[in-house]
């Protein structure tokens, strides 16, 4: 850094000099030198001292872009202003202000050059250490030629020590073919990876496309398998940070990767504007969804986090995470079963939430139809005393986290969930607290989902066992659907039931047999798929909306808003009440006749909508 300044001293004062004798013809020179020795001190010290200010000795120096290179642009220009005025103010010495603009396109290029000619010389080093070694470089195929590849062939360039050479790119954009970056060809399309592998002697495929679809992912995958040739994937577009590729973050192709569909990049302002400085709870926090809740609200700077669970262990992890990612936060946890309405009104007295994520929920389909008493209690109760506790403590928002299982439920936890959310719409009516629903479907390798129980499965050596070949699930990640709650939560006036884009729905047979390509394994040779019937309580397709509620679009994309019947309040608080007691007898047909009362759209049992 200092060495750096240093020679821009150095630099600076050859530019002044330089600037001086183009504008000035011999003789003139001698007529202005003495005004030099005036100017050149003080060109140097405002330069200098601008460079400091503009940061550009903050960089890692052998690095410039067209960032770089516009920092330089403007810390010079702004030295030049600064000597022009105080060129027109100045008593002790006459200088034409003219000099100043060939002055700054001399420091310009100088300064420039200079720190261009320190990363070309870097650039030209690696390169020659590349070729004394070829044949322990790996030869690598960029599928992609956008700006990630150009990151990670920059990379590759300035770290020859990762041990690649790399051949070349493969692109579907007709204008590329045949066209360079930095100085390596585009070789063919992605559909020719085959004879590009084969041809080119390519020992490795890394997929460089953040924004790629997961039908794209499917396809490449495929093509990379039949070559026989070992492939990676940049991350996604979600999982970038500060919009850089780096190759440190070249990991495993996973089959989220497969599932991708358009990145959801929220309003972040407008999401701070509401979660910034407000204090906040999550229920459930040490789940899946609830943790993740967490982890995106910690980012927009709440005054106070309370996570709550009943989970200690999960609590405790969840906390050290969070500390150590966020030390700045007031975070408290407590450990305490949602259905004690006592700890609620102290939590309430003590943390004072203006906004409360009420996550917390019994959500295995198959163990609540064997312990329908639990998912009572725990889904209908539960969430009766938080609904309550809000109300009375005057919390400003009340966000209720459902799941597309309460449309048409087939499964006692699907309606539980769904009378839970009549409740809140029934409160919504008469409190001045703003409550509101966000229902949406399965969550990518969420505690209970079926990705993890795969990866299980295949780690035994199999077989995968699949419910029904037709069994489809709409999927999403679990911090896009922590964002569109969030996002939802924000919209909300009081008493909407929000409905989260899904995408299209995937087969489970078809996740399987991702599943076991992406563990380098064939289908029925190495790993079997077993189908073992529908379960008590399971759908074939899951429905995020039905008919009677339609969906209303709202000023988010991927957020809609279902049309929902009144509900009939005291039949509804009867029909709780009388739950209530039927959980503590575990009458189970008694709760199911009585839930099928309140959700007629319930029917026990069934395994097809």
């Amino acid at each position: 850094m200092y060495a750096l300044c240093g020679i821009e001293t150095v630099v600076v004062a050859a530019g002044v000099i330089i600037a001086f004798f183009i504008r000035f013809p011999t003789e003139a020179a001698a007529q202005h030198l003495g005004d030099l020795w005036w100017v050149l001190p003080l060109s140097v010290g405002v330069r200098i001292a601008l460079f400091w200010v503009f940061g550009l000795y903050g960089w890692v120096w052998y690095y410039i872009g067209v960032r770089e290179v516009l920092s330089i642009a403007t810390a010079v220009t702004a030295g030049s202003v600064v000597l022009v005025a105080a060129a027109m103010g100045a008593t002790l010495f006459t200088f034409p202000e003219t000099l100043l603009a060939v002055e700054w396109l001399v420091v310009m290029a100088l300064i420039g050059g200079e720190r261009l000619s320190i990363r070309l010389w870097r650039e030209h080093s690696a390169r020659r250490t590349w070729t004394v070694w070829p044949d322990r470089k790996k030869r690598l195929l960029l599928i992609g030629a956008g700006d990630a590849a150009e990151m990670i062939t920059r990379e590759l360039g300035q770290r020859p020590s990762l041990g690649y050479q790399l051949a070349g790119y493969a692109d579907d954009d007709p204008r590329k073919l045949g066209q360079k970056v930095h100085g390596v060809a585009v070789l063919g399309r992605t559909w020719e990876i085959p004879d590009l592998v084969s041809r080119h002697k390519i020992d490795e495929v890394i997929i460089a496309i953040p924004s790629a679809s997961g039908d794209f992912m499917r396809r490449i995958v495929v093509q990379c398998q039949q070559a026989g040739v070992k492939f990676k994937t940049a991350p996604a577009l979600r999982e970038i940070i500060g919009g850089k590729v780096t190759f440190s973050r070249i990991r495993e192709v996973e089959v989220e990767d497969l599932l991708r569909r358009e990145p959801y990049l929220p309003d972040l302002n407008g999401l701070a504007s509401y979660i910034k400085g407000s204090r906040i709870l999550v229920t459930g926090a040490a789940g899946s969804i609830g943790s993740e809740l967490c982890r995106q609200i910690a980012g927009l700077a709440p005054a106070l986090l309370g996570m709550f669970d009943i989970n200690e262990n999960g609590l405790h992890e969840l906390e050290l995470e969070m500390r150590r990612q966020f030390p700045g936060l007031c975070l408290e946890s407590i450990v305490g079963n949602i259905r004690d309405r006592d700890k609620a009104d102290v939590l309430m007295r003590l943390h004072r939430p203006s906004i409360i994520f009420h996550a917390a929920a019994h959500k295995h389909v198959p163990m609540m139809e064997k312990n329908p008493d639990a998912a009572v209690l725990n889904n209908i109760l539960g969430t009766k005393v938080w609904i309550d506790a809000a109300d009375r403590h005057g919390v400003d928002r009340f966000v209720f986290v459902s799941t597309d299982k309460a449309v048409n439920p087939t499964s006692i936890m699907g309606a539980t969930k769904r009378v839970a959310g009549m409740m809140v719409q029934c409160k919504s009516r008469e409190s001045r607290t703003k409550y509101m629903v966000v229902r949406f479907g399965n969550v990518l390798a969420s505690n209970g989902s079926v990705i993890p129980l795969f990866k299980k499965q295949i780690a035994r050596g199999g077989p995968l066992t699949v419910t029904h070949p037709d069994m489809v699930r709409y999927f999403m990640t679990i911090s896009e659907a922590a964002r569109l709650i969030i996002q939802a939560g924000a919209m909300g006036n009081s008493g909407e039931v929000f409905v989260l884009d899904m995408g299209q729905p995937v087969r489970i047979l078809d996740l399987a047999r991702d599943m076991i390509r992406l563990s380098g394994m064939k289908e029925n040779e190495d790993i079997k798929i077993e189908f073992i019937g529908v379960r008590p309580g399971e759908k074939l397709y899951e429905e995020p909306l039905t008919q009677m509620e339609g969906a209303a679009a709202t000023k988010h994309e991927r957020i809609f808003l279902a049309r929902l019947d009144d509900v009939d309040k005291d039949k509804l608080c009867d029909g709780v009440d009388e739950l209530e007691r039927l959980a503590r007898s575990g009458d189970a047909q008694a709760m199911k006749r009585k839930l099928k009362e309140l959700v007629p759209s319930y029917h026990p049992n069934g395994h097809e909508c």
